[in-house]
């Protein structure tokens, strides 16, 4: 009887475990699902609980992101941390599917204790490709809310390895726990000698468990603020006359700052914008970016054919996403809405046009001073009309109003 809820218990835990581990890998592909078909009935259940987040100075830091989702990284260390992110998801992935493989092979094949290959030098690389994979998922999407569940989902993990060694030890004794004075835990040996007193330990107290999940969220939550200041402090970013403007790339800025001037001085614009009587309560941030620019629907509801979801290619815009991390900032969206443009001439190319998306940007609490604080996490933003412009005469081709959510509705979507 005793044995039995021993079993019972220890199955609940691992249903309880999997089912929060599946819910972090669930939000960490948000990126994929909110440009899929299905973004609808996604965010039927999970922009309600985004919202609450974001209602309060509290939480809302759990719906704001922390590395450059639409501009192009500004510097080599944002470069190569964005293509460590598709690496790490990739790696991962293979380890887990591989060892999968094997184990459930092993099963089958009744060839006793995985110990070949990877789990000749770790015990538990299954855990070890997942939890590289959710860290992958965190850089291409990410979310603060992701990192938070990553670190949750990487305490789990570890408590399930432990489970899984007790189990082991039960089972095969004396064998499983040479094994286990040969390999590491989830790195090599040799790496976790230093850390390896209690690796015959079987239980886990409390005091512990919390200590190590506290660790893990001050370190991978606290690394998350520290690279969102890198970056607010790396984007390309100026004060243009009264505005502040934002470019997708550093050649563009300077772009946007010989166009800018004269936009601004249009009567119809002027007029839109009308003077910010404080500048310390108010700011306006103008986003420059291509006319064909396939991520403005998170700036703005710019039109219908930037809610991505819309268009029923996730499949190639995933993988493009994955294994070209840049091309959806730099190329534009005509193969992905079907609207390729067949000779164009120069002058009418979109390539030759820049639309700015013009953002009202206000405080929640302080005071907005400089074109950083734009990004301020508890700084309230709504889009108020775009200009499309050419980019070598200057001609402004368009005015047009927009809602005041984005291409996604109330959404919290990224600043930059």
């Amino acid at each position: 009887m005793e044995q039995k809820e021993r079993l019972d218990n220890g199955a609940r835990k691992r249903f309880a475990a999997g089912s929060a581990i599946f819910l972090s890998f669930i939000v960490a592909f948000e990126i994929a699902i909110m440009i899929s078909p299905f973004a609808f009935f996604f965010y039927a259940a999970f922009n309600p609980f985004l919202l609450a987040l974001n209602q309060s100075t509290l939480t809302r830091w759990l719906t704001a992101f922390f590395l450059p989702h639409m501009v192009v990284p500004p510097n080599e260390v944002l470069t190569i941390i964005r293509i460590a992110g598709s690496v790490l998801f990739v790696i991962g992935m293979l380890i887990f599917l591989v060892c999968a493989l094997q184990v459930y092979l092993g099963k089958l094949l009744k060839w006793g204790v995985a110990a070949k290959g990877l789990y000749a030098v770790i015990r538990h690389p299954q855990y070890l490709g997942l939890g590289l994979a959710g860290l992958g998922l965190a850089i291409m999407w990410p979310r603060f809310l992701t990192l938070v569940l990553l670190a949750i989902m990487l305490f789990l993990y570890y408590l399930l390895a432990k489970d899984e060694e007790r189990r082991m030890t039960n089972r095969f004794e004396d064998s499983y726990i040479a094994y286990m004075k040969q390999t590491g835990m989830f790195l090599p040996y040799s790496v976790e000698k230093p850390f390896a007193r209690d690796r015959e330990e079987k239980s886990l107290g409390i005091g512990k468990a919390v200590a190590i999940l506290l660790v893990l969220l001050v370190v991978i939550v606290g690394s998350g603020f520290i690279l969102r200041a890198y970056t607010v402090r790396h984007l390309p970013l100026d004060k243009v006359e009264n505005v502040d403007a934002i470019a997708i790339t550093q050649e563009d800025l300077i772009a946007a700052r010989d166009l800018l001037p004269a936009v601004l001085k249009d009567p119809v614009v002027a007029s839109k914008l009308n003077p910010v009587q404080n500048p310390g309560s108010h700011r306006r941030l103008a986003y420059f970016i291509p006319i064909d620019y396939v991520m403005q629907g998170m700036i703005a509801d710019t039109g219908g054919e930037w809610k991505l979801f819309e268009h029923h290619k996730t499949i190639g815009m995933i993988t493009e996403y994955i294994f070209h991390p840049f091309a959806h900032l730099t190329g534009g969206h005509s193969h992905h809405a079907g609207m390729q443009i067949h000779n164009p001439s120069m002058h009418d190319s979109p390539a030759m046009k820049r639309r700015i998306i013009f953002i009202e940007i206000s405080p929640t609490d302080g005071e907005l001073k400089s074109p950083s604080d734009d990004f301020n996490i508890n700084a309230e933003r709504t889009p108020l009309f775009f200009v499309d412009v050419h980019l070598h005469t200057g001609e402004i081709l368009q005015i047009k109003d927009v809602p005041s959510g984005t291409g996604w509705g109330a959404v919290p979507t990224p600043m930059f």
